[in-house]
């Protein structure tokens, strides 16, 4: 390869200029200080570690699997896994790090990597921010780790237009297991789902047991009245069925009530990650973007890997993703050269107001400040800061 080309990028992978890299620290400083407001604890995790430790939820999911890089540790021949997602970290502290009786709020935010973009123009390297509450199974829990969600997408400036979809894995999963299917029928069905493709979910379902309510549950899946009217007597009969229906009825219910003005769609066969999350799920979209700003859900038992097993729900999401589109000008103030003492104390006191101050070095002039915007100068014995 030519040298001219080395200092090329992967694909997927990009540097971070400095208008945007300030947006970014902001929004990440005050998205943490609003998390640790709230009670969730900062923590810091390993950017690699082994790979079984990374595989508590490999195990259950697939895709999280194929998304982490897996290298050979040079000290001791095992393997590597250099983290896809923080929430296995975040789960083996709960477990076994910092065990608390009880309730256990976490936030953390940092790279992550992905072997390959986890969807349309996104960045294998993602920054990612999230938050975990361990130890209940409230359905209190789920709707405060919404609320947060909410709220802190507002400190990032998301507010009005955002769209909050609800759904619930334990509908889809607890008529399958009433109808006895085999996996290959599941997973097919959860592929039709996904796709909203009612035309061959009817044909595919008329020769089903409950093959009407599987279709149903596609047809009406964005409106629980249309579904409760439906849907057989028999599956509102099965306990499981019923409390996820109750789950996603109830949790809308009350984040209307905490936020009248925000949209909220239903779609209890939304099934990403089905295999990962154990009950509601929730994401949270803006106008004109296709990928969620943030999303989460359920994932009870997930410290069992780890051999302490916890309810568990919580959200995340990337801090580029979050950031696009906007920009912040930075003011630099260039003071000429010197060291006279109401120079420097003019220097100090306009960095106290919030200016990013160079002196000149040298034979520096001005114009060597290619990012200048304003000059600090001296005008009847007061030091001013004027524009360029």
């Amino acid at each position: 390869m030519p040298i001219s080309e080395t200092w090329l990028l992967p694909d997927g992978v990009a540097d971070v200029l400095p208008e945007q890299a300030q947006v970014i620290e902001t929004l990440r400083r005050d998205a943490l200080d609003f998390l640790v407001s709230r009670g969730y604890q900062l923590v810091y995790t390993p950017f690699i570690e082994y790979i079984e430790s990374l595989s508590s939820l490999s195990e259950s999911n697939q895709d999280l699997d194929l998304a982490t890089f897996k290298v050979i540790d040079q000290l001791s021949g095992r393997l590597l896994g250099v983290r896809a997602d923080m929430t296995p970290q975040v789960a083996r502290i709960d477990a076994h790090i910092h065990p608390v009786e009880g309730v256990a709020r976490y936030c953390y935010a940092g790279t992550v990597l992905h072997t390959k973009p986890q969807g349309f123009n996104t960045t294998r390297a993602p920054l990612q921010l999230g938050a975990e509450l361990f130890g209940s199974d409230s359905i209190d829990a789920d709707v405060e780790m919404i609320d947060v969600m909410l709220n802190l997408l507002k400190t990032a400036n998301y507010q009005d237009g955002i769209h909050l979809d609800i759904g619930h894995v334990g509908l889809f999963r607890s008529l399958v297991k009433h109808a006895q299917l085999s996996k290959a029928v599941e997973s097919h069905l959860s592929d039709l789902y996904q796709r909203k493709a009612l035309p061959e979910l009817a044909d595919f379902t008329q020769n089903l047991k409950f093959g009407a309510d599987f279709y149903t549950l596609g047809r009406y899946s964005g409106d629980l009245e249309a579904l409760q009217a439906n849907l057989s007597a028999e599956l509102f009969e099965d306990a499981a069925f019923k409390n996820a229906f109750d789950a996603v009825k109830t949790t809308q219910s009350k984040i209307q009530a905490r936020w009248p003005n925000l949209h909220i769609g239903i779609d209890v066969v939304e099934l990403r990650s089905y295999h990962y999350h154990t009950g509601l799920m929730y994401a949270v979209y803006a106008p004109n973007r296709a990928a969620p700003l943030a999303q989460g859900g359920r994932y009870d038992g997930i410290g069992q890997h780890f051999g302490r097993a916890r309810p568990a729900t919580g959200f995340s999401c990337d801090l580029y993703a979050l950031s696009a589109g906007q920009y912040e000008a930075i003011h630099v103030v260039v003071a000429p050269k010197g060291t006279q003492t109401d120079l420097l104390e003019a220097i100090e006191h306009t960095r106290k107001q919030g200016f990013s101050v160079i002196q000149l070095l040298g034979n520096d002039e001005i114009n060597s400040v290619a990012n200048a915007t304003h000059q600090l100068v001296q005008a009847s014995g007061e030091w001013t800061v004027t524009p360029i």
